[in-house]
Parts: C-alpha cells; sequence; structure tokens
C-alpha cells in the first residue's frame, strides 16, 4: 500500500462519514413537512417488518402536510399505527384511502432541543473524521518503521490527511449551520 492509497482509503470513508451525518440530518424534524422524515417508520407486512415506503407511496400535499397512500387496501390502519407509535411526534388521520400527516408546528423550547441534537450529531460526525485521521496517520508511521516510504514522505502524507480533515469537519460545519437554519426559520 502506498501514501496515495493511503490516502484515498481515508477521503472515501471521510466522504461516506458525511454523507451519514447527511443521513442522520433528514431524520431531525424542521417546522416544513418532507416525506424522508418518514424513512425510519416501519410497519407489520405479512409478518415482517418492511420499510413504510415499500408498502405505500409518500408525497407531500403541502409544506406542513404529508400524504401516505397505501397501495393495499386493508394497510391504511396499520400504517396510521406505525406513524402514531414511532418517536417522531407525528399524529396521521385517515381520509378514506389516503392517510395525512400534518407537520405539527416546533414551539421555540423544541427548536432549541432540535438544534442541540444536531450539533451533537454533527460532532459524533466530526469525531468520526478525526479517528480515521488518526488510522491514516497510524498506517503511516508503520510503513515508515517498515522502511517502506521515507520520513518526508510520512510528513508529507500526515499534512495532506490533515488537510483533508480540514475540509471534511468544515463541510459538515456547513452541514450544521445550515440545518439549524432550517430548524430555527419560523
Amino acid at each position: 500500500m502506498s501514501i496515495a492509497d493511503i490516502k484515498k482509503t481515508a477521503e472515501d470513508k471521510m466522504h461516506k462519514s458525511v454523507e451519514a451525518f447527511k443521513q442522520e440530518l433528514t431524520k431531525i424534524r424542521t417546522g416544513r413537512a418532507h416525506p424522508g422524515i418518514l424513512d425510519q417508520v416501519h410497519v407489520e407486512y405479512y409478518g415482517s417488518m418492511v420499510p413504510l415506503s415499500q408498502v405505500a407511496n409518500v408525497t407531500l400535499l403541502d409544506a406542513r402536510t404529508i400524504s401516505v397512500q397505501p397501495w393495499e387496501k386493508g394497510m391504511g390502519a396499520k400504517i396510521e399505527k406505525a406513524i402514531r407509535e414511532s418517536d417522531l411526534g407525528l399524529n396521521p388521520a385517515s381520509q378514506g384511502d389516503l392517510i395525512r400527516v400534518p407537520m405539527p408546528p416546533l414551539t421555540e423550547e423544541r427548536r432549541k432541543e432540535l438544534t442541540k441534537v444536531v450539533k451533537g450529531a454533527g460532532e459524533d460526525a466530526k469525531v468520526a473524521v478525526r479517528n480515521l485521521r488518526r488510522d491514516a496517520n497510524e498506517h503511516a508511521k508503520r510503513m515508515l518503521k517498515d522502511k517502506v516510504i521515507t520520513e518526508d514522505d510520512e510528513r508529507r502524507s500526515g499534512e495532506e490527511i490533515q488537510k483533508l480533515t480540514d475540509r471534511t469537519i468544515a463541510e459538515i460545519d456547513k452541514l450544521i449551520q445550515g440545518k439549524e437554519a432550517e430548524i430555527l426559520a419560523v
């Protein structure tokens, strides 16, 4: 394995950490409706738990309402129950075949709580990136010890990995600020 391989592996893993953080952010509710909020809801379907998106069509009716259209007639009650029992604090209402999920407005206290959740998730993502930096640097040190690379190469790789880490952490900070602004927007 060369220095370029170490850097490429670290870059790929850091990118995956950022993508995982973005996924985490979609689960955090804002004042606006977003179909991705219901991605974590699972429904019992013929004895097994499946994601809501596999048994119904999830779309937006307006800025504050999500509509869930079950593909099978008998699934409405099960879907409604699954949404109600999820930890999202949503209260779905049936209208014939269609299930409407209104998004309750966020209180100021709840908004501040959600910004803390976003900051916590961001900090976890930053820790993961720093751990990847440490692993890459240790790998380069092992290569130096085994006399595969020179001291200059090891130092240069450390600097490059640090720049990569700084860029990734800046990207995470930008995502945190964007989500906080979205949550605090009334």
